[in-house]
């Protein structure tokens, strides 16, 4: 018996050593030269959501007027489609309309459209360092605007201006 438990300690010990080649080094943590964290201009993003927020309608905490703003139909000629992802609901404590997505190399302008409804919101594509096909995370505002439901997978055709 003490034989299996010393056994059992010293293969769960070997769990927690940095063996050589296993350990990520800082670098790649950080983000690519030259793509800085997307950081919101002062007084342009919506609060965050109240302390103890337990629904949709308390984490959303954008306007009757950001969330008109955010489905009004912009002008075709200066968009450029950057392809179709599958996204899933982001952190609901992070405010406003945004896509998090390896389908941008920086955070600008954009739009998406749910391939299931038609419904598109205007918002801010933020970059992720992933391949394309790896899926973007979206805000709880706009995937609220969007009509497909909170949960599960939903495709989007991603467009930038």
């Amino acid at each position: 018996m003490k034989k299996v438990l010393l056994l059992a300690f010293g293969v769960t010990a070997c769990g927690e050593l940095d063996w050589p080649g296993t350990r990520v080094p800082d670098s790649a943590l950080a983000p690519p030269p030259g793509m800085l964290r997307p950081m919101p201009r002062p007084g342009t993003t919506p609060p965050p959501p109240p302390e103890g927020a337990q629904t949709a309608e308390a984490f959303d905490t954008t306007t009757a007027a950001e969330r008109e703003a955010a489905t009004a139909r912009p002008e075709p000629a200066g968009e450029m489609k950057l392809g179709r992802t599958v996204a899933t609901l982001g952190s609901p404590t992070n405010p406003g309309f945004w896509l998090e997505t390896p389908l941008t190399d920086r955070v600008r302008a954009g739009r998406v459209v749910a391939v299931a409804g038609g419904a598109s919101v205007q918002l801010e594509l933020r970059p992720i360092a992933a391949d394309p096909g790896a899926g973007s995370r979206i805000s709880l505002a706009a995937l609220r605007l969007l009509n497909v439901g909170l949960a599960g997978l939903h495709e989007l055709d991603v467009y930038a201006r």
